[in-house]
């Protein structure tokens, strides 16, 4: 693929990573346009559409010039353009420590070995769980994580079974339990969490924490 293939993209930011493993560190964000999926809680719905088109080289040497190590490639949904792929090949060829951010409905076999998956398996409260493909939780490691972001108890519930089915706690580094924002109460998902003894990870998203509902944060 040459570098100058080009992607549809709607930002490229520095900020500090508000969710899974890395959070709290400095990363830049590489937020691609688009995506099939209407989640009902989705906060970027501002990704949907528009963006510009950029070849791959100009957005590497962009995110390159920020000096930060770590790089997330995001949505939308990001696995939706297909040269996604090579994007995150030549951001790795940088020495950069890459991570993805994608929903359970693309397939990620092709994904760089390189790259940390952040696979947000859907749940029913998202009213888009039909749209999970099951076969990748089989493809993901330890580097990987998967994400439930849970809407009310029946979420947890379904979210429970779903690790027990897919034996995400051994397969994965991290479980990654997120209260959707004003359908869960935060102390009753980690009540939740600690009366069934997960190995999962609460998160909070850091980001709105600090800056609220801002874009490009």
């Amino acid at each position: 693929m040459s570098a100058d293939a080009t992607l549809r993209l709607t930002e490229i930011f520095h900020s500090l990573q508000g969710e899974a493993r890395t959070v709290g560190l400095p990363t830049v964000f590489v937020r691609l346009t688009g995506c099939p999926l209407r989640c009902q809680y989705c906060d970027t719905a501002y990704a949907f559409e528009g963006g510009n088109q950029f070849t791959l080289k100009s957005i590497v040497q962009e995110v390159v010039a920020y000096d930060c190590r770590h790089v997330t490639v995001t949505g939308g949904e990001p696995l939706a353009q297909p040269n996604c792929l090579p994007l995150m090949k030549l951001l790795c060829d940088q020495g950069l420590s890459v991570s993805l951010e994608t929903s359970g409905a693309m397939p990620i076999e092709s994904v760089d070995e390189r790259v940390s998956i952040v696979l947000d398996l859907k749940t029913p409260g998202s009213l888009e769980s039909n749209r999970n493909l099951y076969e990748n939780t089989a493809l993901l490691q330890q580097k990987d994580q998967v994400k439930f972001v849970i809407c009310d108890r029946q979420d947890y519930e379904w979210a429970k079974a779903k690790l027990l089915e897919y034996n995400l706690v051994e397969r994965v580094g991290d479980v990654l339990f997120s209260p959707s924002f004003s359908q869960v109460n935060n102390a009753e998902l980690a009540q939740w969490i600690l009366q069934d003894r997960l190995k999962v990870r609460m998160q909070l998203q850091l980001h709105k924490i600090i800056w609220g509902d801002e874009p490009g944060r």
